[in-house]
């Protein structure tokens, strides 16, 4: 199976290493072959190549079966001009490989809930998956730049927009998660004041009646789940969101595990799949030794799990992450008393070492 690895800048190509050494011990455990193709993306791709996403790097992604990615970005390149931004590389290659399901799992260990800001018996049994669409909406809708008119007032304009097709591919791949957790999908909107929220109500409760009528269907509007998921995040199972909902909720819900380099992430379409943590790149600690790769290790285990249909394997990584936070061992981010602080490279060999 190959896997294309993006390091990307910061951070990346440590966390990028841990993972890459539990992905070797899953491997020799069940039997796999691996064959790992690194390319280059963000600063790193433009300072060697010009290019944030070099045609190299596209084509790997294209002939992979999965991609794994560490982080982008850094100050470094602040002052490239915006099209040749580190971050336009993540749009380009989320576009090039038809990405337009994120999906970010929110579980919180009991081993580290006390690091929540929620009262620890509100978020110990935290389990919640975020679907969110990523390739329509606000975001890719018209954008008018700020202008001044005839009378010297100044306005500017971003339009939400979806098509059936997109609601409907979005709230299967959410009735189709629900079918393998709880059985519940929370759908989230405005559908009281805008049109694009009223036309996603009514399609995702057309596709649950049509194809899913044995789960449970909820809707609540996005100020609501705001609210709800720092209330009681246990009630959620999946939540299905459209882009700009997904990016600002999937932000709140990372702060209920208590450390955002504990998280990964999927981004899912119809081809290759693309595999990241949610945290940056954290130039700040590059080359310490210091970075906590487990939301890289998790979004390993993910992409075992849904691109490389290899069920057992994710399972065992993910059990394995929990024996170490279990035995104490901790990177710097997570530290406390009576607790192991570890390096990055440490706590990769560690997890893959419970990989038995």
């Amino acid at each position: 199976m190959k896997i294309t690895l993006l390091p990307g800048d910061g951070i990346g190509p440590e966390i990028i290493d841990a993972a890459v050494e539990v992905l070797n011990a899953v491997a020799e455990k069940h039997g796999l072959a691996f064959a790992y193709d690194h390319q280059l993306i963000g600063g790193a791709a433009f300072d060697a190549t010009g290019s944030p996403l070099p045609e190299a790097t596209v084509k790997s992604a294209l002939q992979a079966d999965a991609v794994l990615l560490g982080a982008v970005g850094g100050p470094k390149w602040d002052d490239v001009a915006p099209a040749l931004r580190p971050e336009k590389a993540l749009l380009g290659i989320r576009k090039v490989l038809g990405l337009y399901c994120n999906l970010r799992p929110i579980r919180v260990s009991r081993f580290v809930s006390h690091l929540s800001p929620l009262k620890k018996e509100r978020v110990e049994n935290v389990d919640l998956l975020i679907v969110r669409e990523l390739t329509g909406g606000i975001y890719f809708g018209a954008h008018k730049e700020a202008a001044t008119d005839e009378n010297g007032v100044e306005s500017a304009s971003d339009i939400e927009i979806y098509s059936r097709p997109e609601v409907e591919r979005i709230a299967r791949f959410a009735f189709e998660a629900a079918k393998g957790r709880r059985g519940k999908v929370t759908s989230i909107d405005k559908a009281n004041v805008l049109a694009s929220s009223r036309m996603w109500r009514k399609i995702t409760a057309e596709v649950h009646q049509k194809f899913y009528p044995e789960l449970e269907l909820n809707n609540l509007y996005v100020d609501n789940c705001a609210m709800q998921l720092v209330l009681n995040p246990g009630q959620f199972d999946v939540v299905l969101t459209n882009n700009i909902f997904g990016d600002i909720l999937s932000d709140e819900a990372s702060v209920l595990a208590g450390s955002i380099g504990l998280l990964p992430s999927a981004s899912l379409g119809d081809g290759t799949g693309m595999y990241e943590p949610i945290h940056g790149s954290a130039p700040d600690i590059a080359g310490l030794g210091t970075a906590n790769p487990l939301g890289t290790i998790l979004s390993a285990a993910m992409m075992l799990r849904y691109s490389l249909k290899q069920e057992e394997a994710a399972a065992d990584v993910e059990a394995a992450v929990e024996k170490v936070l279990k035995k104490g061992f901790r990177t710097a981010d997570l530290a406390g008393s009576g607790l192991t602080v570890v390096s990055t490279s440490e706590m990769g060999r560690l997890v893959a070492r419970e990989i038995v």
